[in-house]
């Protein structure tokens, strides 16, 4: 109305000089923006939306990917692609020597030892798993769920008596190795022969919503609590990684979106640099240990200790089975062990389920899943062959870069696998990059586990979510799924041990590995409820329509272009 007045009032005097012309032009134009802006039709005003205007249709496949699991980027892209996987799986592999091997007993060079060995086992089985298992892009990788059951074998009271420390840290090696060779028998057994194809035909979309979803939420502890030990570092890594993959995404060099594709690399890159400049700046110098240890560049020892001759030249030294010795068995032990097997493959389950989801493919057929299982247990065997302290799982935090990058090509993990073998042997040079401060690692998981845990809730889309069952099993199986793992944290950090505690060490081992796990809890409680409450007149509300289709492998044309094994193969292992 103002503007009208004064325009009203501005045509009554003709323009006599230029700046009055200009004067009326300017309200001309920001009266015509005006009314096109703010004016509205009370007839459109009133008319009803359209259905398609406040719903989206569901998708078997996810869009907006660059690349799904069988294109490719250019051989450049994806090697830059694939060393990018690599460093974020260096996380797991450091952290988890780096907590067990001097509660073992063991020295730097170790640790070491066991980092290089960790990530050898880890290409060998990514390659596997990508060309013969489920064909899926992800990365197969430590896993925390062996924690429990592995600290358990460290106290054992036969292993602590040893005094040398060096002959302690070997002895609890090969108990930890038998241990995992024993226990890798269930996958071997449920993979191959079929049994877990049988088990899944009970999952649905519903069930598999909580699974899939804790796989990322159920890790918050290795998030922002990590990036709170090293704040400095921590936060502008967590700002810059968000601020290059979202905010800077259309930045383009050379048609290509660089800052979102390589935005962990180049965050990465200049966080480091700021971290070293910090710690010879001697900003830490007078700090106390746990904030040394979590922010300076120097304390992993890792360099150091990395064998090397001639500057950065390195001596090779391959890792081979039973190098630590020959693997002692003990009945406790693999029973205990045996329960870390099982939540490794709930856990994996549900990163295949999410890492076809990035990769734009269809849910893997229950032969293909069954598949994967098996290989990955031939995987956890090596493990125990090799001595790598850990079993294997599907990572997380790589899966979650697939969405980050909006690239599932398979050749990336490939190649990453490639390098992760490449490095392993050459000391020093693998050494460099795993002496990445961990709250820079924390700081990425923050958004990967995320990511990983939004495309678990994705699958609502198949499922019902007005009815008061799947309300009620979605939610209780969500807080039961973190609340039971958190109950068991706390009890542990406050007596020294888990919520059971009997005199039967093999059966506390047991309970304890297993409720330890969000996924593994969320599975229990999801998929009872889901097959007992209601279930027969339920099924379209829990999305079974939808995921029947997937159950076979001739239930879909586009399986064969998916999940067919290289070479031929599928000659002599034909698909169910």
């Amino acid at each position: 109305l103002v503007l009208q007045l004064s325009l009203s009032t501005s045509l009554l005097s003709p323009p006599k000089t230029p700046f009055s012309l200009l004067l009326h032009l300017h309200l001309l134009l920001w009266f015509g923006f005006c009314r096109a802006r703010f004016s509205f039709d009370p007839a459109e005003k009133m008319a009803a939306p359209k259905p398609e205007e406040i719903s989206h249709p569901a998708m078997d496949q996810l869009q907006g990917l660059e690349y799904c699991i069988d294109s490719n980027p250019s051989w450049g892209e994806s090697i830059a692609l694939g060393f990018q996987h690599y460093i974020l799986a260096l996380g797991t592999a450091v952290m988890i020597p780096s907590f067990l091997v001097p509660l073992m007993g063991g020295d730097h060079g170790d640790k070491v030892r066991v980092v290089q060995t960790l990530l050898f086992v880890e290409g060998i089985n990514t390659l596997i798993q990508t060309l013969f298992g489920t064909r899926l892009p992800t990365v197969i990788g430590g896993s925390y769920a062996f924690m429990v059951p592995i600290m358990s074998i460290i106290h054992d009271p036969a292993l602590t008596r040893i005094e040398d420390d060096h002959l302690r840290f070997l002895s609890t090696m090969r108990a930890v190795q038998g241990a995992l060779i024993v226990s890798s028998s269930i996958q071997i057994i449920l993979g191959y022969s079929q049994l877990w194809a049988i088990c899944s035909r009970f999952f649905s979309p519903l069930g598999m919503v909580p699974v899939i979803s804790l796989v990322g939420f159920g890790l918050f502890d290795r998030g922002f609590p990590v990036v709170g030990r090293c704040v400095e570092i921590g936060v502008p890594m967590l700002i810059l990684f968000v601020t290059f993959s979202q905010y800077l995404k259309n930045f383009h060099f050379r048609q290509l979106p660089v800052l979102e594709r390589f935005a962990l690399l180049i965050s990465v890159t200049v966080i480091w640099a700021y971290a070293h400049l910090l710690t010879a700046s001697g900003a830490y110098k007078h700090r106390p240990d746990l904030t040394q240890v979590n922010c300076r560049t120097d304390r992993a020892y890792l360099i150091s200790a990395a064998p090397c001759f001639l500057l950065m030249c390195c001596r090779i030294k391959i890792p081979y089975p039973l190098q630590w010795g020959a693997p002692t068995f003990d009945a406790g032990h693999c029973f205990g062990m045996m329960a870390a097997v099982i939540v490794s493959l709930i856990e994996s389950t549900g990163g295949y389920k999410a890492a076809s989801r990035l990769a734009s493919a269809t849910p893997p057929p229950a032969h293909v899943l069954s598949r994967g299982i098996g290989w990955q247990g031939i995987g956890i065997l090596l493990s125990g062959m090799f001595g790598t302290m850990s079993g294997c799982t599907v990572s997380a935090e790589n899966v979650g870069l697939l969405g980050s990058t909006r690239v599932g090509s398979r050749r990336v993990i490939q190649i990453a696998a490639g390098f992760m073998i490449f490095f392993s042997i050459l000391g020093k040079f693998g050494a460099l990059f795993a002496s990445i401060p961990f709250p820079i690692f924390a700081a990425l998981y923050c958004v990967l586990f995320g990511l990983v845990a939004s495309v678990g809730l994705s699958f609502l889309q198949f499922t019902n979510m007005n009815s008061m069952r799947n309300l009620f099993i979605v939610g209780v199986a969500l807080f039961l799924g973190l609340s039971i793992p958190e109950y068991f944290r706390e009890y542990t950090s406050k007596a020294f041990h888990g919520p059971s505690h009997t005199k039967a060490g093999w059966f506390n081992d047991f309970l304890n590995t297993i409720f330890f796990s969000s996924p593994t809890v969320a599975l229990i409680v999801g998929v009872f409820l889901d097959n007992t409450l209601d279930y027969k007149d339920s099924a379209r509300d829990r999305g079974m329509p939808w995921w029947a289709k997937f159950r076979s492998f001739q239930g879909d044309s586009r399986n064969e272009e998916f999940y067919t094994l290289p070479f031929n193969l599928n000659r002599f292992f034909p698909p169910s």
